[in-house]
């Protein structure tokens, strides 16, 4: 079984990206590629991303009216990525637009509430109540918009698996024991995280900006 750990490649530079995905490829599932690497390499960067046979996950969260995040959609099928997200918050029409855009091959997910955001954040935005209450209304939405799944943090992933057992559950911003939070909020540990119910962990910086990404890699994937 592979590793469900998909390193956060959030770099610009193609060549620190090559090199990290080659240090760790051996211990992760998967190499998440974000928008800074995205708009700095576009196909290109991720065609060469692919050469390392892991698979890839495009998170370029997308949210715009649903003929705009459909052709945009349409225009990444060539690269036949493993896993897509967009917003949750761009509504029923988008979503189901989204899935029916995406090649066969691609899991869709939805991006609900970011890690790095808290219910005071949630409030500047007029959402009222808590996190975990707005992650279990949007993903009941996905799912009902025919999505495979969605992006959450692990303090909320028990809560949505319950509801929806055979959904695919997207838990980022993870940190090791002990580990600098940084700008997340919501996180919890790796184990934790998947104790709770989730599918894959997206890890970035504990992996990224360790002295030894492999050994840092290794380390995490001891723990599950």
């Amino acid at each position: 079984m592979s590793s469900p750990i998909y390193v956060a490649i959030d770099t610009p530079e193609l060549e620190k990206a090559q090199a990290l995905a080659g240090q760790v490829r051996h211990h992760v599932g998967g190499l998440k590629l974000g928008l800074e690497f995205f708009c700095a390499n576009g196909h290109h960067g991720v065609h060469e991303m692919m050469k390392f046979g892991l698979p890839i996950f495009l998170d370029l969260k997308l949210h715009d009216i649903p003929n705009t995040v459909a052709k945009a959609i349409q225009s990444l099928h060539v690269l036949e990525p493993a896993i897509l997200t967009v917003h949750a918050a761009g509504g029923r029409a988008m979503l189901e637009n989204a899935k029916a855009a995406a090649g066969a091959h691609t899991k869709v997910v939805a991006v609900t509430v970011l890690t790095s955001l808290d219910d005071g954040d949630l409030l500047d935005t007029g959402v009222g109540g808590r996190a975990e209450d707005q992650v279990a209304r949007l993903a009941d939405l996905a799912r009902s918009a025919g999505l495979d799944g969605i992006v959450c943090s692990g303090a909320e992933v028990a809560l949505v698996r319950q509801a929806w057992p055979e959904g695919f559950f997207v838990v980022p911003g993870v940190r090791p024991a002990g580990g600098a939070m940084g700008d997340q909020k919501r996180a919890v540990t790796p184990r934790e995280a998947l104790d709770r119910g989730a599918s894959i962990l997206v890890v970035g910086r504990p992996i990224s900006l360790a002295e030894n990404p492999d050994t840092a890699a290794r380390e995490i994937e001891a723990t599950l």
